[in-house]
C-alpha cells in the first residue's frame, strides 16, 4: 500500500466507517512506515481536540428570531404548473383564445355592408339599406351583414340580418325565418354553422 492510500484509510478509521480487511491493510502499512503513523496520531490529536472544545450555546429564541427575518415564501400559482404538466391543453387553450380574438376583432372590424342571397336580381341596394321591393320576390335565403333590410315585397327563405335592423311593410310576405343577429357570440355562432355548412356541401 502506497502513502496516499493509506491517508483515506485513516480518515476512515477516524470515522468508524473503516471495514476490517481495510482495517488490516492500513494496520500493516502502518507499522512499516512511520511518517503514516505519525499523521494518524497528528489526526488522532486534531480529532480529541475538537471533540474536547466547548460546544456553543444557541441563545434561546435565535432560531425564531431568524425564520420570522426571514422574506415571507412567495405563492407559486398553480396554473403555471398545471400549463407545463399538460402541454396539449395548454396548445388548445391558446389556440381557442386567439381564434376567439380573430373572431372579435373580425366582429368589431366588419362594418362593410354584405349581402347574400341565392336570388339577388329583385333586391335594391341604397346606401346602408336593402330594399325589397313591392310586387318583387326573392328566392330563397337573404343574409343581409351592417346593414339595414327593408322588406316591402316577398321572400321565400329565410332572412338572417347581422349587425343591423330588418323593417317589413304590412305587404311584405316571408315564407322562413327571420333571425337578427347583434351580439359577438351570436356573431361567432352564426359564422361557424356556416363554415360548417359551407364545408360539408
Amino acid at each position: 500500500m502506497q502513502c496516499q492510500e493509506a491517508l483515506p484509510l485513516m480518515h476512515e478509521y477516524l470515522d468508524g466507517s473503516l471495514s476490517r480487511p481495510e482495517a488490516l491493510e492500513l494496520k500493516k502499512h502502518l507499522v512499516a512506515c512511520p511518517s503514516c503513523r505519525e499523521r494518524l496520531n497528528e489526526l488522532e490529536k486534531m480529532e480529541a481536540l475538537i471533540q474536547a472544545a466547548p460546544r456553543p450555546t444557541v441563545p434561546d429564541g435565535l432560531t425564531e428570531r431568524i425564520m420570522q427575518a426571514l422574506p415571507p415564501a412567495q405563492q407559486k400559482h398553480g396554473w403555471g404548473r398545471w400549463f407545463r404538466s399538460h402541454p396539449a391543453a395548454s396548445v388548445a387553450v391558446v389556440f381557442a383564445l386567439v381564434m376567439l380574438g380573430s373572431f372579435m376583432s373580425a366582429w368589431n372590424a366588419d362594418s362593410e355592408l354584405m349581402v347574400r342571397g341565392a336570388d339577388l336580381q329583385s333586391v335594391v341596394i341604397q346606401g346602408d339599406t336593402v330594399l325589397v321591393p313591392a310586387g318583387q320576390t326573392v328566392d330563397g335565403n337573404l343574409t343581409v351583414e351592417n346593414g339595414k333590410l327593408q322588406v316591402d315585397g316577398d321572400i321565400e327563405g329565410n332572412i338572417v340580418v347581422i349587425d343591423g335592423s330588418v323593417s317589413l311593410a304590412s305587404t311584405a310576405h316571408i315564407s322562413g325565418q327571420i333571425t337578427q343577429i347583434d351580439e359577438a357570440f351570436s356573431w361567432l355562432w352564426f359564422k361557424m354553422s356556416d363554415w360548417a355548412t359551407h364545408i360539408s356541401q
